[in-house]
């Protein structure tokens, strides 16, 4: 399981999007890593874009755009917190 506290971004990673809902049930995971571990991530990466998008209806997903304009995306439907992290935590390893 990765922890929050250890989520430290490379320089090859340039932002990150978390898409929710704020109400469905499948965007549980995303609005609980929210509430419980940006502000944690956000200090470990003070200057790091971690932009958070809500929407009704939407189904939860995060994106990372590296260099040279490369993106990624995971689903995070019907995750909890911890998976969510590790989800962030696969992406921000990738290389692009």
């Amino acid at each position: 399981m990765a922890s929050a506290a250890a989520l430290r971004f490379g320089k090859h990673l340039k932002e990150l999007r978390i898409h929710l809902c704020q109400k469905s049930a499948a965007s549980k995971g995303a609005r609980d890593f929210i509430e419980n571990h940006y502000v944690k991530v956000k200090e470990n990466n003070p200057s790091f874009p971690i932009l958070i998008r809500e929407c009704s209806g939407v189904q939860p997903k995060v994106y990372a755009r590296y260099e040279f304009g490369k993106e990624s995306s995971a689903s995070l439907s019907d995750m909890n917190a911890d998976q969510v992290t590790n989800t962030i935590q696969q992406l921000a390893a990738k290389t692009s």
